[in-house]
């Protein structure tokens, strides 16, 4: 019971991860001709499969990898991952970063599908 009590106060303890998506602004910032799009999913999930054109930088490289993909600050970054979480952690590190124009485009399988359906 202990443990069930100590789960439920670590719980409520922490932070809710904010995951903002927003589809739209980053299928419009893909239509920019510089536009770079960035799968952020593990080695194996892109091995998987992934987006045409996307390059792959797993979400935990994305600060010391960013610069051989888009040194330009103001390059428009489109990025996904499964969810969007691991999408949303990599948005931030490249605000952080001063990367001005950065996207999360969310889950690859729902984007996925919006692009096809648009072809």
């Amino acid at each position: 019971m202990r443990h069930l009590l100590f789960a439920a106060a670590l719980a409520f303890s922490l932070p809710a991860l904010s995951v903002e998506v927003d589809q739209e602004s980053a299928l419009r910032a893909l239509e920019q001709p510089n536009a770079v799009l960035i799968d952020v999913r593990s080695d194996a999930e892109y091995a998987a499969g992934a987006l045409p054109e996307a390059r792959h930088i797993v979400h935990t490289r994305i600060a010391a990898q960013i610069d051989d993909v888009a040194p330009d600050k103001d390059t428009p970054i489109v990025l996904y991952c499964r969810s969007g979480s691991r999408s949303s952690i990599a948005q931030d590190t490249l605000h952080g970063l001063g990367y001005r124009q950065v996207f999360n485009a969310g889950g690859y399988d729902e984007l996925k599908t919006v692009l096809d359906s648009r072809e």
